[in-house]
């Protein structure tokens, strides 16, 4: 209770130099798509050369590999891709001057995410991705327009149903790709399948949450997902892939178990093991950096903005008075 004290004491300038980094966000935003660029080809290329290999086989199972190979390129990375850069997100690096902005832009994206989630929750009664009971007092409050009841039910869920269905979510993901590089014979396959199923889980957990992290931590996440398939393509020996693996002290940050569970994997040569293990830790990598920027824009939220706005309007206005009356005070002299 004291630290939500604090928090609603603090003032723009110290929740400034307390959360906000300098980051480039334009920058990050190129970036991303540059690295999604890159997945893009990757996956294109490992479609192509399975294509072709059929295609020296026999020219009609090449035409159908062609065919197959971009629909399967629509369904498993254009799709994914477009549906989490279609989600917002919060606004939580922001200084002074974009504060009271951020929180308008914040109070909007949360009334989106809990309308999203009450009409899937509507629609979608199986699901059971969010708690009913709590789902109701979520649409109460939305329809009240009850702010502060929006972003205690959210709270709720993102701490309850929400963590839980992800870490599932993670679960089954690691399973999947662990079992595709068993399976698979070709390393080109393999880091095409790991880079596929790293998308698909990115983008269930976003949706989800009903919003994705911001430019800069998704750039992250990306470059975790080149790394992954990497690793899966097996470029170079053991000693490369063990290198590679250790620069992912951002993701594994704060996961001591998979951090060690990776090195272990790798020096093992478990290729099945070890890319589960690094699909777990992109899931949990996302779902760190989500609830990061969660926790963020309820602080920025609690943080009084307009006192200062007012401060300057009353000294302006203070100056304004003070100047009229001074070439009065000269005439009377």
């Amino acid at each position: 209770m004291k630290n939500n004290k604090n928090d609603e004491k603090m003032t723009i300038y110290e929740y400034e130099e307390r959360y906000v980094k300098r980051r480039n966000e334009r920058g990050a935003r190129v970036l991303i798509w540059v690295i999604a660029g890159v997945i893009g080809v990757f996956l294109a290329w490992c479609l192509l050369s399975i294509t072709l290999q059929l295609w020296n086989i026999n020219v009609y199972a090449g035409y159908a590999a062609a065919a197959v190979s971009v629909i399967l390129y629509v369904l498993l990375f254009i799709v994914p891709l477009v549906k989490i850069f279609r989600l917002n997100y919060f606004k939580t690096n922001v200084n002074a001057a974009h504060a009271a902005a951020a929180k308008r832009h914040n109070r909007r994206v949360r009334r989106d995410i809990a309308a999203k989630m009450v009409d899937f929750g509507t629609k979608v009664e199986s699901a059971g991705w969010y708690d009913d009971a709590v789902l109701a007092e979520l649409a109460a409050n939305l329809a009240q327009n009850d702010d502060e009841g929006i972003k205690r039910s959210l709270t709720a869920l993102y701490s309850g149903r929400v963590k839980k269905t992800a870490r599932d979510y993670i679960f089954r993901y690691a399973l999947k790709s662990a079992a595709y590089s068993a399976i698979s014979q070709s390393s080109r396959t393999d880091a095409a399948l790991v880079a596929v199923v790293n998308l698909q889980l990115i983008k269930d957990i976003v949706f989800l949450y009903g919003f994705r992290p911001s430019d800069t931590q998704l750039l992250k996440i990306f470059a975790a997902v080149v790394r992954n398939s990497l690793v899966s393509y097996g470029l170079g020996s053991l000693k490369l892939g063990n290198g590679i693996v250790k620069t992912m002290g951002d993701a594994a940050k704060g996961i001591p178990f998979l951090g060690s569970a990776i090195s272990a994997l790798v020096d093992s040569s478990v290729q099945g093991l070890t890319n589960g293990t690094l699909t777990a830790v992109i899931g949990f990598q996302t779902i760190r950096y989500l609830n990061k920027e969660y926790k963020l824009q309820n602080i920025l939220d609690g943080v009084e903005v307009s006192e200062s706005e007012e401060e300057l309007k009353e000294t302006c206005e203070e100056i304004e008075t003070e100047l009229k009356k001074r070439p009065r005070a000269r005439a009377a002299g």
